[in-house]
């Protein structure tokens, strides 16, 4: 599954060549040339990573990133900021407001892609394979597949991606709409309880293994995916 970048930039000619060297890198990319554009994205398909300009029109890039780290939906989102700053009180300033890297322009777009996928490791867990680990349990993002210990689970599609967004984000609870709107988008219209129906299903795959615990559900908010479940308190299926 490709990583979606959203790209917030004022500047056409920038955003034309960044968002055209990124889609050949293999990224999935989203564009906005301004703050009111970027929350839009948002609200259609929540990115895995955003690349943003901290000189907007109107609202700033630093302000429009101290905004997206108020809200639940995107407050775990990594962000790198693109700048002409490069003194070190700015620098700062950017890292404090919540950005996980910085870019100074003008920049060399293969070390732009390169930083993107260092960021994605760091905060996806995933090393340099592309590969996600839970005790026994690995996932490949480059190969799609599942394996416990050095047997391959048989997964579908749905259920590889909720599966990589748990491992990607382990202890952490989330609700059925954060999880809608992080594996479906908020452009398909989904009723909540299938997340339940595909909860359950990634549970039965991994039940053979006495791992159908580690998805655990949250009485009242959600699921949250345990590193090290424990077999003797297997969740309930929902």
């Amino acid at each position: 599954m490709q990583a979606t970048i959203l790209l917030v930039e004022d500047e056409a000619e920038v955003r034309e060549m960044v968002s055209r060297v990124l889609s050949r890198e293999g990224f999935d990319m989203l564009t906005a040339a301004d703050a009111p554009e970027g929350h839009q994205r948002i609200s259609e398909r929540v990115p895995d990573l955003m690349l943003v300009d901290w000189m907007l029109p109107g609202t700033s890039g630093i302000e429009f990133v101290r905004r997206c780290k108020r809200d639940e939906l995107t407050r775990e989102v990594p962000v790198i900021m693109l700048t002409a700053r490069a003194e070190e009180n700015d620098r700062v300033h950017g890292l404090e407001t919540g950005a996980d890297d910085y870019v100074t322009k003008p920049f060399s777009p293969r070390e732009l892609a390169a930083r993107i996928r260092a960021v994605l490791r760091r905060t996806s867990g995933q090393d340099a394979q592309g590969t996600l680990t839970a005790g026994r349990l690995s996932l490949s993002t480059v190969s799609h597949r599942v394996y416990v210990g050095d047997e391959p689970v048989d997964i579908g599609p749905t259920e590889f991606r909720l599966l990589r967004f748990f491992m990607g984000h382990p202890e952490r609870v989330y609700s059925r709409a954060q999880l809608l709107d992080h594996i479906w988008s908020r452009e398909v219209f989904v009723e909540e309880r299938t997340v339940d129906v595909h909860v359950l299903r990634l549970r039965k795959l991994l039940r053979p293994w006495g791992l159908d615990g580690a998805v655990q559900t949250v009485r009242g908010v959600g699921y949250r995916f345990a590193v090290e479940p424990d077999a003797a308190q297997a969740a309930p299926d929902p």
